[in-house]
């Protein structure tokens, strides 16, 4: 069965100051996407979708998507703003954003940030279940929180709840520190190192959209939709609890590189230029 990447590539990147997604990491101006998409081609994805806007689809073209054009068939989907309120500019989330692909995609897909770096490895276990998956086997890969936090400032986390191999519950954490801790109810709380967390790596199939629009339908409802976000982990832990979906979880102990802050750039392109000097990207 054929697999596509689907990449969320729409963010603002208000925290980093520019167009992170296409922000070079390599002398010859390579970025993140560069490297996530060729290990998800050498893992057996047939097709990558970028999701973007429209005030930056010719940048990002020019910037990026032409270069990888080159290595894989490339399609774009615009995120619709039609239903932002006035006055707000910053996209609905990452669920939006997916479900913007429903005309689109029609086969089993993985997902992933354009600015986070998942590691060579990530992409072969997603790619072998969705390959044989049938509606509604979802599957993600779980990363070991110390291994994704940022010296820089504080990032928000999916914190997972596995039993057996499978997702149970996924809570979205916000403003968590270098230290692994975060204020609940006016007190520290700190997280062991090895709370698997997700990255919006997920492997999920076409019936994945239905569910989307009921939830954006009830989103549009009741939210507060000049700072609320329709994030894809809540969707997907309620049609855990409603029976509609299973997540098989890959745990995964490689570190995970992204850049939410500018200050973030140096670590990434350290690590990438070491694994391009021990052979991992061979004519990239």
């Amino acid at each position: 069965m054929k697999t596509t990447l689907v990449v969320m590539a729409a963010g603002m990147g208000s925290r980093f100051g520019g167009l992170k997604q296409a922000e070079p990491i390599t002398p010859d101006g390579k970025c993140i996407l560069d490297f996530s998409v060729y290990d998800a081609v050498k893992a057996g994805f047939d097709k990558t979708v970028f999701i973007i806007r429209e005030d930056m689809e010719a940048d990002f073209k020019r910037l990026v998507g032409d270069r990888i054009a080159g290595r894989t068939d490339v399609e774009y989907v615009l995120q619709d703003m039609k239903d932002l309120p006035e006055g707000r500019t910053k996209p609905f989330g990452t669920a939006h954003a997916i479900l913007c692909c429903a005309d689109v995609v029609k086969e089993p897909f993985a997902i992933i940030n354009a600015d986070d770096y998942y590691g060579h490895n990530a992409f072969f276990d997603i790619q072998k279940h969705l390959a044989n998956a049938k509606n509604g086997e979802y599957a993600m890969t779980a990363y070991h929180l110390g291994n994704t936090l940022s010296k820089n400032g504080t990032v928000s986390r999916g914190i997972c709840e596995t039993k057996d191999g499978y997702l149970e519950k996924v809570t979205e954490v916000t403003k968590i520190a270098p230290d692994g801790s975060y204020e609940q109810d006016g007190k520290k709380v700190v997280l062991p190192a090895d709370t698997p967390v997700s990255m919006n790596l997920w492997g999920l199939t076409p019936d994945i959209f239905d569910i989307l629009k009921e939830e954006y339908k009830k989103f549009l409802a009741s939210a507060n939709l000049m700072k609320d976000e329709f994030f894809i982990p809540s969707v997907i832990s309620k049609a855990l609890e409603e029976g509609k979906a299973t997540v098989r979880v890959f745990r995964n102990a490689d570190k995970w590189y992204g850049i939410t802050y500018r200050e973030d750039l140096g670590e990434v392109k350290e690590a990438i230029g070491g694994y391009i000097h021990d052979g991992l990207y061979e004519g990239i």
